[in-house]
C-alpha cells in the first residue's frame, strides 16, 4: 500500500534545530517499511501550529489525497496531534479524507478502523486539544513574567530599538532585551519632528512623511516606508518609553482588556510631551473631530468663519462659474434669504482685512505686551489657587491609582473574576485618572509660562515675524498660525470680529523661532477656558 509522511512542528526555532522533524520522519519510515508499507510522498511542515488549517503544505496534502485517484492509501503521522489540534476540525478533516477512502494512521496511537477506533480518535484529539490550550495558557503566564522582569517576548522589536542577548545573575542561559538601534532611533525622532513642525512651513501627514523619508533613501528595514509604517511608529507606546505586552489577542487581534496587559519600561527615544503632542495633534485631525475640509481645504479661512446674524458656520461659494469665490453663510445657501438676511462677503476681501487686521491691530508689540501683562497678572494673583487646586488633584490621582491597582492585584492573585461589571468599573477609574490628568496638565502649562522672560525685543521680534507670515506669499503657512491663534471669526455685516487665547498667543511668543518657516507647535492652543476677545477687525 502506498502511503504519505506528514511530520510537522509548531514553531521556527524547532524547525531551525532540526531535532524533532527527522526524529518524526525515522520513526514513521521504520514503522512502514516493519508494515510493508511504501512511502510515497513527504510532507514536511515547518513553524505551523496545528490549532488551525492555515498550513500551506498541510492545504496541499489534502488537495493531493483528495484527487480522483489518490495517489495514496493512507496518511501517516506520528501521533494525531501533528495532523490537528482542534477537535472538530480533525472530525472535519477526517471525514475529507474517509470520503476520498484514504486513512488517517497515527504510529503511536493505534485505533481500529471501526466505530469504538473512531470514538478513541475522537477522545484522543479532545485530549490533543485540551493539552494545546494549557500549554498555551502557561506559555502566556511565562511570557507575562518575562515581561514583567523587563525581558522581551518578540521576535522583531519595534522600529527603533534592536534586540540584544543578556545574561542572568545566577541563572543558566540569556535573555533578550531591547535598546535603541542608532540609526533607526534617529529616524524615529526625525518622523515626529516633521510630523509636529512640519517641513518648509509645510504641514506633513502619515502619506507625506512616508514620501519624504523614501525619497531620501531611508528604508524601513530595508523595505519602502508606508503610511501604515509611518503610523505605527507614531502611535507605538515603546517611543515614549513604555512597550505593552499581551494587548491583543494571537488569532483576532482584539485588543484584550487593559487589566492583561504587562507594561515594561524601557529608554525612551523620544519624551512624554512629544509622543502625547503627536496623539494629540492626530486625534485633532481626525474626520471624527474635524471635517477633512477644514485641515485640508486650500480656504484660508475655513472652519473660523461664523455668521454674527444666525451664527452658522460661513462656507465658499461661487459664481460665474467659479470665476468669483464668496463667503456665504451655510443657512442662506441651504435655505436662501428666508433662513438667513446675511449677505455673501468676496473672499479676497475678507481674508485680506483679516490678514491685515491681525497683522497692524491685534499683533502688535503695544497690544501685545499689554496682553501679556495682564495675563502675568492675572496667573500671579491665581497661583496660590492653583498650587492648591494642584494638590488636590494629586489626591485624586493617587486615589485613583490606587483603587486601579488593588482590582490589578485582585485578577492576577485569582480573587476577582474579570468579568463586565470589573471591566467597567476599571474604565470608570481610569476614565477618572485621564481626566485628572488632563486637568492638572493644563494647571501646569498656565504654571510654566515663560511671561517673566518674554522681554520687549522678543515682543517685537515676534510680531515683526508674525506679520511677515501674515502678509507673506505663503497662504497655506498663514492659515496655520491664524488657525494656532484664532478661535472665531464672526461676521455681522461690515463689522468683523476676531476671537483668540491669550496663553496660545503667550506659547508663541516664547517660542518665536517657531515663526521660521515651520508649522506652529503651540501647545496650550487647545486647553478651554483661555479665551480673549482681540477685539473687533473692522
Amino acid at each position: 500500500m502506498a502511503v504519505a509522511l506528514y511530520a510537522r512542528v509548531s514553531t521556527v526555532k524547532q524547525a531551525e534545530k532540526d531535532l524533532s522533524i527527522p526524529d518524526q520522519l525515522r520513526q514513521m519510515r521504520d514503522w512502514c517499511a516493519r508494515s510493508g508499507y511504501a512511502v510515497g510522498m513527504e510532507y514536511v511542515e515547518l513553524g505551523r501550529t496545528a490549532t488551525d488549517d492555515r498550513r500551506p503544505v498541510f492545504q496541499q496534502m489534502i488537495a493531493e489525497a483528495t484527487m480522483d485517484p489518490p495517489p495514496f492509501e493512507a496518511i501517516i503521522v506520528h501521533s494525531q496531534s501533528r495532523f490537528f489540534r482542534d477537535a472538530i476540525d480533525f472530525g472535519l478533516y477526517e471525514r475529507q479524507l474517509n470520503k476520498a477512502n484514504v486513512q488517517l494512521v497515527s504510529i503511536t496511537q493505534p485505533t481500529a478502523s471501526d466505530p469504538a477506533g473512531g470514538m478513541m480518535r475522537r477522545l484522543f484529539s479532545v485530549f490533543d486539544e485540551y493539552q494545546s490550550r494549557e500549554n498555551g495558557k502557561h506559555t502566556l503566564r511565562a511570557m507575562n513574567e518575562n515581561a514583567r522582569q523587563g525581558f522581551f517576548n518578540g521576535s522583531r522589536p519595534p522600529f527603533g530599538f534592536r534586540t540584544v542577548e543578556t545574561e542572568r545573575p545566577g541563572r543558566r542561559g540569556k535573555k533578550k532585551c531591547i535598546e535603541h538601534d542608532p540609526t533607526e532611533a534617529a529616524v524615529v525622532r526625525k518622523i515626529f519632528d516633521l510630523y509636529l513642525q512640519g517641513d518648509a512651513g509645510q504641514e506633513l501627514g502619515h502619506k507625506a512623511i512616508a514620501q519624504y523619508l523614501n525619497a531620501r533613501s531611508l528604508s524601513y528595514r530595508g523595505k519602502p516606508w508606508t503610511k501604515t509604517h509611518v503610523y505605527q511608529v507614531l502611535h507605538h507606546t515603546a517611543c515614549r518609553g513604555e512597550l505593552v505586552f499581551n494587548k491583543t489577542m494571537h488569532k483576532t487581534k482584539k485588543t484584550k482588556p487593559e487589566a492583561e496587559w504587562v507594561v515594561a519600561a524601557v529608554e525612551p527615544i523620544i519624551d512624554a510631551a512629544t509622543f502625547a503632542a503627536a496623539r494629540q495633534r492626530a486625534a485633532g485631525r481626525a474626520p471624527a473631530n474635524v471635517p477633512p475640509r477644514v485641515v485640508n481645504s486650500p480656504t484660508l479661512l475655513t472652519g473660523l468663519l461664523a455668521c454674527g446674524a444666525c451664527g452658522a458656520g460661513m462656507t465658499l461659494s461661487t459664481g460665474k462659474g467659479g470665476k468669483y469665490r464668496y463667503y456665504t453663510c451655510n443657512n442662506r445657501l441651504n435655505g436662501g434669504a428666508k433662513t438667513c438676511g446675511s449677505k455673501s462677503i468676496p473672499m479676497a476681501k475678507l481674508d485680506q482685512a483679516v490678514l491685515g487686521s491681525l497683522a497692524e491691530k491685534a499683533f502688535t508689540p503695544n497690544r501685545v505686551r499689554t496682553i501679556l501683562a495682564e495675563l502675568k497678572t492675572r496667573f500671579q494673583s491665581g497661583q496660590s489657587k492653583e498650587q492648591q487646586g494642584l494638590a488636590a488633584l494629586k489626591r485624586e490621582l493617587d486615589a485613583a491609582d490606587h483603587a486601579l491597582s488593588k482590582l490589578y492585584e485582585g485578577v492576577e492573585k485569582g480573587i476577582l473574576d474579570l468579568d463586565s461589571t470589573l471591566q467597567a468599573r476599571a474604565q470608570g477609574h481610569r476614565a477618572k485618572r485621564e481626566a485628572i490628568l488632563i486637568e492638572m496638565a493644563g494647571l501646569r502649562r498656565r504654571q510654566d509660562l515663560p511671561l517673566a522672560s518674554l522681554s520687549a525685543i522678543k515682543v517685537q521680534h515676534f510680531c515683526q515675524a508674525l506679520k511677515n507670515v501674515l502678509l507673506g506669499p505663503n497662504k497655506a503657512f498663514a492659515k496655520r498660525y491664524i488657525r494656532a491663534l484664532v478661535s472665531d471669526i464672526r461676521v455681522a455685516g461690515d463689522v468683523v470680529t476676531i476671537t483668540g487665547s491669550n496663553v496660545a498667543l503667550a506659547v508663541a511668543v516664547a517660542g518665536t523661532s517657531a515663526l521660521d518657516q515651520r508649522v506652529p507647535r503651540l501647545a496650550m492652543g487647545w486647553l478651554p477656558d483661555q479665551g480673549s476677545n482681540l477685539g473687533p477687525a473692522d
